[in-house]
Order: C-alpha cells, then sequence, then structure tokens
C-alpha cells in the first residue's frame, strides 16, 4: 500500500502542531501551516523539489512576517497591575481616624483595610480621601 505524499504532508502538519500545543511556541504552527501548503502543492502535482520549496518558503514567510507583527503587538500592551499592586495610589475614604500608629481603617475598593498614615504626625479624620502609597500586609500606607 502507497500512501500519497499530500498524506505524509498532513501527517507532518499535525505533528508539527503537537509542539505547539505543548510548548505554546507559534513557530510550530507557522511550521504547521507549511506542511498543509505543501500537501496542497502535493495533492495538486506538484513534485518533491516544488512540495519541501513550498514549505521552506510558506514557513519561512510566516514567521518573517507574523512574529514581528505579533511582538509588536505584545509590547504595545500596557502591563495591568493586579493584586495589592493595583492598589497603590488609589484613593481611599478614612472610615476610622487614621494616623502613624496603624490604628486607623479605610474603604479601599469596596473594602474596609487597616491604615496607618506614611508620616508617623499625620492624621487623618473620618470621611476624610487620603491616597494609597503602599501595602503592607494588610495595612494600607496612605498620604
Amino acid at each position: 500500500m502507497d500512501i500519497d505524499a499530500w498524506v505524509w504532508w498532513l501527517i507532518g502538519a499535525v505533528a508539527l502542531g503537537i509542539p505547539l500545543v505543548v510548548t505554546a511556541m507559534p513557530e510550530f504552527g507557522m511550521f504547521s501551516v507549511g506542511a498543509v501548503a505543501s500537501a496542497v502543492t502535493a495533492a495538486l502535482g506538484g513534485g518533491i523539489v516544488v512540495q519541501v520549496i513550498v514549505f521552506v518558503v510558506v514557513s519561512v514567510a510566516l514567521i518573517a512576517v507574523v512574529r514581528p507583527i505579533a511582538a509588536r503587538q505584545r509590547a504595545g500592551r500596557p502591563d495591568q497591575a493586579t493584586g495589592i499592586d493595583a492598589l497603590r495610589g488609589k484613593q481611599a475614604v478614612v472610615t476610622e481616624r487614621v494616623d502613624g500608629s496603624g490604628g486607623g481603617r479605610i474603604k479601599l475598593a469596596g473594602e474596609i483595610w487597616s491604615a496607618r498614615a506614611l508620616d508617623g504626625g499625620q492624621t487623618y479624620e473620618v470621611g476624610q480621601q487620603v491616597d494609597v502609597v503602599e501595602i503592607e500586609g494588610a495595612t494600607a500606607i496612605v498620604i
């Protein structure tokens, strides 16, 4: 039983798709697309040399074009702060008197946090707005 060349190219495309899924390296996907293009070439009657040339040209072209576009998209995306990093710089409302000793409370992002003033001599009264400059454990440091 003789298997046609286009079937081998499709098997190769699937084989290249497996490391794409496992490693998340998009280059394997581009090689897989090159193998599919070679399968089409083989199905249309192209010789082995033409098939290999199509594989190389399509794969290299995809890597040369798609990778720089993806890199620009990735670089252009601003980093999003999460967790306590997202709370730095936010405004909060004092719910219990805040001073340098750390006995006060603020309402920050809809939650009540313990708080202390960055400047030990500064106090903030109930209802006053403060800015969060740091989070230390479960305590917000405010100014």
